[in-house]
């Protein structure tokens, strides 16, 4: 009886290209959320039209990095808050899990947030809405150049969550769910952490430059997919509108790869739903029951390596636990690290 509860029927499973609308232009956060209403609302006929196109076995779509309000750029932290950022429990949210509810599909994305425990500040969130409209999963992102992270309010932010909170893993009737945006796929410490809280579908929303398949991001997606033997779905943005950056600098190659490193689709430039694939949960459950070398999951030593994780130390946690920080901020820190790496001998 509870092998036939846990069966998992394969599904299709989408990384939706769209184009992201950018809000920086706005004026106020009234004008950014009239755009962001905008963007939801052709998203809605997008989504639905795709799946009629894929077929009811759609159970997963993805949206890219960015697609509700594209990212800061001259706004300090508090502006950005103000004007793009959405609230734990936001309308937005709503919005979005009505649309998962009318297409009964997980529907995953990343946006700006703002956290009650942290007025001062926002983070970048990942998040998964299952298809009753409830978000499932939310994960904030651990490493970002210009943004405020976990990591820059360790203590309180521990507190507050826990560590299951800093790594969740959404555990669901279709497999075990876990995301990450943009460049977190170049470490794979982070993908690590989630596989050993059961992780078996990495969701990877991004923004990135497409076009060289030996690129730095494009390596580490078949090598996150492999070290772990999960499926990773990158759903990339279809280029950013109404910036000063080239629209299509950020644009295509949206994929899903199996447990084993396998491409199973991707799409090139432009918008797109070409980037389905079947997911199945169960062989990739009975992939990871096997015996041999192939099994890296059970290979792996994990307690060699934590002396050296607690000897060693780099970029400094709770830099911003006194709250708001302008954005120099973060160059300083990263310039004060890469001289504390030279002096230890690191770099």
């Amino acid at each position: 009886m509870i092998e036939a509860i846990n069966q998992v029927t394969p599904f299709q499973a989408l990384a939706l290209q769209v184009q992201a609308k950018a809000v920086n232009q706005a004026n106020d956060r009234e004008s950014a959320r009239s755009l962001i209403q905008s963007t939801i609302n052709h998203l809605a006929k997008q989504i639905a039209a795709s799946k009629a196109f894929i077929g009811l076995n759609c159970k997963l779509v993805l949206l890219p990095e960015y697609f509700l309000t594209g990212f800061p750029m001259a706004e300090s932290l508090t502006s950005w808050a103000n004007k793009a950022c959405l609230e734990m429990t936001d309308p937005i949210y709503d919005r979005l899990g009505e649309i998962a509810q009318k297409n009964d599909i997980f529907l995953g994305g990343n946006a700006y947030e703002v956290d009650p425990n942290f007025p001062e500040l926002y983070f970048q969130s990942c998040f998964l809405i299952d298809p009753s409209g409830n978000i499932v999963l939310r994960y904030r992102r651990l490493n970002s150049m210009f943004a405020p992270t976990p990591h820059d309010v360790w203590d309180k932010y521990l507190d507050c969550y826990g560590l299951e909170g800093v790594f969740p893993v959404a555990k669901t009737a279709i497999g075990n769910f876990a995301a990450f945006a943009s460049d977190e796929i170049l470490f794979p410490e982070v993908t690590r952490c989630l596989a050993m809280r059961g992780a078996e579908i990495l969701l990877h929303p991004t923004s990135e430059v497409y076009g060289q398949a030996r690129s730095p991001k494009e390596a580490a997606k078949v090598s996150r997919a492999v070290e772990n033997m999960m499926y990773v779905i990158s759903a990339n943005t279809a280029g950013i509108a109404n910036t000063p950056i080239p629209e299509a600098s950020v644009d295509g190659g949206s994929k899903i790869i199996d447990y084993r490193g396998l491409i199973l689709a991707e799409t090139g430039a432009g918008e797109s739903m070409a980037a389905y694939g079947e997911i199945d949960i169960m062989g990739l459950r009975n992939y990871r029951s096997q015996v041999g070398m192939k099994n890296l999951l059970a290979r792996q030593r994990w307690d060699i390596y934590a002396e050296s994780y607690r000897q060693f130390h780099a970029y400094p946690a709770n830099t911003m636990d006194g709250g708001v920080v302008e954005r120099k901020h973060f160059i300083e820190t990263q310039r004060a690290t890469i001289e504390k790496l030279r002096k230890e001998g690191i770099i």
